[in-house]
């Protein structure tokens, strides 16, 4: 409601503007007043015909067609300074006003039309060589604007466009993790769409054109976060669905530490330091392991407290932006087992290139791995066991023959490894269960959970109401409080949310489960939780572009260019 309202107010404001204006012009006033009209009269003052006005009911075109029309509205008057025409377009009522006042403004014809009928005399002097004439022409250029005029309006246009564009229509990605390897890959380009799933008006707006939340080379936030807009989201050309690769605001991300190389939650350093220290802490007696990992927790911890000052909170539309495939929506209840989703009690399809981490021993000697790349296997898929010196990444030089590794494949390139080289060992990991460190980070009820065998999980549904139990109360704390914008306590029996005890809750949108196709190398759901509607970003388009393992000096991946990004 607030976009809307500002909105409003300067649309009445620029209505009163035009009610002064138009009787200079001989126009009646109240015209001024009429919506629909008053635009109207504006395209005839300025040499367009009076259907123009419709132009500005198309989405997007119409922040267009308003800047053109007020400049040339102005510059019917001869206001042609820079700042007129930014005044025009930022805070019409103000010039408008000005004009209607001020004896010394005439209005000197329609700006549109004089200036394209000057320019028609310049080019028929030019096609008829009257040098002459030419020269008088181009002298005496009333439109004319210096070189640096030209460039200035120019870049400024062009930025503004882009700007826009990027900001309700599409927006090109980089895909810089193998988190939904092979399906898309680390080096993809790609178009998202914003406009499919809803346009959502920007929250924030206050920040740097074309900068999504860090400035390059400094060390700062691209944005100011006041003043700000309510949430607000244009009906959808189409809905989420099972299955959809979807790009969203990662949303943890509200409080975060940048790191060298990433951002990460303040919450994925804090929760488990503090874990550890309260299940070794109260132990009498310790292993000189377990006092290693106590002291190193505490470290942590106060390392974490001197940061305090580093942590960037940010907005929704300014955190950072993930890729995932969308597994479940709201309502729907997802368990996995032995690495197999399960949507309301039935298995589900999987990804065509889903990937999971496989340990692997080739026999000996030489292990020739020039096609892997080809294939999709890349070093970062690749984690040796070095004896002595424990795990590391494969620098792709050091011989694989005889060694203990760690790769992500799929099944196509799992049946490559196994019919090219004799002797090798390929076996699924167990994974350990982790209750602490998955979604929803509670040891007491989830503590045998595993990211191959977790649930199952609700997923919150607008509308639908939950029990508050000491068990979900765990699991939808954070949505309740977060989320869904509301001051939430604890209480023996329920929660107090916004002073009021209760055993209930009713949620306020939709929210869905979000999982990489590389299963075991992806941070997602399984790790932070539910994708709230209000973070939704955009559907993935077309990849555009995309070079090898994220490196053009690798070479670029040309069967990759114009393919589609919501392959399944």
């Amino acid at each position: 409601m607030g976009v809307f309202l500002i909105f409003l107010i300067n649309y009445l404001l620029l209505s009163v503007g035009l009610y002064l204006l138009f009787p200079k012009v001989g126009i009646d006033a109240w015209k001024g007043l009429v919506p629909g009209l008053n635009f109207a009269e504006c395209c005839k003052l300025i040499g367009r015909p009076g259907w123009w006005a419709f132009m500005l009911l198309i989405p997007i075109v119409q922040f267009f067609i308003y800047a053109g029309l007020m400049i040339h509205l102005v510059k019917s008057f001869g206001r042609t300074s820079w700042f007129d025409s930014f005044l025009a377009v930022v805070f019409p009522i103000a010039i408008l006003y000005q004009i209607a006042k001020n004896d010394k403004d005439k209005y000197i014809g329609p700006y549109y039309t004089d200036r394209k009928a000057y320019q028609a005399l310049i080019e028929q002097a030019k096609k008829s060589g009257d040098k002459r004439e030419y020269n008088k022409l181009m002298r005496n250029d009333p439109y004319k604007l210096s070189i640096g005029r030209e460039w200035a309006e120019s870049i400024i246009f062009a930025v503004f466009a882009a700007a826009f564009i990027r900001m309700f229509l599409v927006e090109a990605f980089m895909i810089p993790t193998p988190s939904m390897e092979n399906s898309l890959n680390v080096g993809d380009y790609l178009f998202v769409s914003k406009t499919r799933y809803g346009m959502r008006t920007p929250m924030t707006v206050a920040q740097i054109p074309l900068l999504h939340n860090r400035l390059p080379f400094v060390n700062g936030e691209s944005y100011i976060k006041k003043p700000n807009l309510p949430y607000f989201r244009f009906p959808a050309f189409e809905s989420i669905d099972k299955n959809d690769p979807i790009v969203f605001n990662w949303p943890i991300g509200d409080s975060t530490l940048v790191e060298p190389g990433r951002t990460f939650a303040y919450s994925q350093f804090e929760r488990p330091a503090k874990h550890t220290i309260k299940t070794l802490g109260g132990k009498t007696s310790r292993s000189s392991q377990e006092q290693a990992a106590l002291q190193s927790a505490r470290l942590k911890l106060k390392d974490l407290e001197s940061k305090i000052d580093d942590i960037k909170l940010r907005p929704i539309d300014k955190k950072d932006h993930y890729i995932k495939r969308c597994v479940a929506v709201g309502g729907d209840s997802i368990q996995i087992i032995n690495r197999q989703i399960y949507i309301n009690g039935k298995s589900v399809e999987n990804p065509t290139n889903i990937q999971f981490q496989y340990e692997v021993k080739f026999g000996p000697g030489s292990v020739n791995t020039k096609k892997w790349s080809a294939l999709g296997i890349s070093q970062a898929d690749v984690i040796i066991v070095v004896p002595n010196r424990g795990m590391a990444r494969w620098d792709g030089n050091r011989s694989l023959g005889n060694t203990l590794t760690y790769i992500h494949l799929n099944q196509e390139q799992k049946a490559y490894l196994e019919n090219n080289y004799p002797g090798i060992e390929i076996e699924h990991i167990v994974q350990e269960p982790d209750g602490n460190r998955l979604f929803p980070h509670n040891a007491e009820y989830f503590g045998g959970w595993t990211v191959d065998d977790f649930g199952p999980v609700w997923v919150p549904k607008e509308g639908a109401t939950i029990e508050l139990t000491p068990q979900n109360i765990a699991m939808y704390y954070r949505t309740i409080d977060v989320y869904e914008n509301n001051d939430v306590q604890r209480a023996p029996n329920g929660l107090i949310i916004n002073g009021e005890q209760v055993n209930s809750y009713t949620f306020k949108q939709d929210y869905f489960w979000a999982m990489g196709d590389n299963r075991h190398n992806s941070e997602d759901s399984r790790a932070w939780g539910f994708v709230p509607h209000d973070h939704i970003v955009g559907k993935p388009l077309f990849i555009f572009f995309s070079t090898r393992e994220g490196n053009i000096g690798k070479g670029v991946n040309w069967n990759r260019i114009f393919s589609s990004a919501n392959k399944m």
